[in-house]
C-alpha cells in the first residue's frame, strides 16, 4: 500500500465517496501512481447504495462486497489528501485541510450526473499527486 492515501468522505459513506474512491483508484493504477484511494462516511449506511454499486458494476468496478465504515479523526489526520463530498469534517479533525466537492449531485437521483461530476475532478487531483 502507498503512504499517499486519498480519503473520500460523504455523509453515508455509501455512494458519492464510493464512486470517487473507485474511479480515483482506477485512474491512479492506470497511470502507475502509488496511491491508495479509500472511502468512509460520517454517518455510514449499513451497506453501499444500490445505485452506486450497480452503476460502478456497469463500468467494470465491483464494490458490492466492500463494507461501509465510519471515518475516524486519526484516519483524517493520517490521510495524504482528504476530499469531502457534502459533509463537514471540521469537528472530527479541525487541523486537517479538506478539499470540498460539495456540488456533486445525489447518486440516488442521477448516477450519471454524480459520476460525471466526480470523474471530471480526478485528473487534477491525480496531477497534484504525481508531483508530490
Amino acid at each position: 500500500m502507498s503512504d499517499r492515501t486519498i480519503l473520500f468522505v460523504c455523509l453515508h459513506g455509501a455512494a458519492k465517496s464510493v464512486i470517487a474512491a473507485s474511479h480515483c483508484q482506477r485512474l491512479a493504477s492506470e497511470a502507475g501512481l502509488r496511491i491508495w484511494a479509500t472511502f468512509a462516511g460520517t454517518e455510514p449506511d449499513p451497506e453501499i447504495a444500490r445505485a452506486a454499486a450497480m452503476g460502478l458494476l456497469a463500468e467494470g468496478i465491483d464494490v458490492r462486497d466492500q463494507p461501509t465504515r465510519r471515518v475516524t479523526p486519526e484516519e483524517l489526520r493520517n490521510a495524504w489528501r482528504v476530499v469531502s463530498l457534502g459533509c463537514d469534517l471540521e469537528t472530527l479533525a479541525p487541523e486537517v485541510r479538506v478539499e470540498r466537492w460539495d456540488d456533486v449531485p445525489a447518486v440516488s437521483e442521477n448516477y450519471g450526473a454524480a459520476r460525471d461530476a466526480i470523474v471530471a475532478r480526478r485528473p487534477s487531483l491525480l496531477r497534484r499527486a504525481s508531483r508530490a
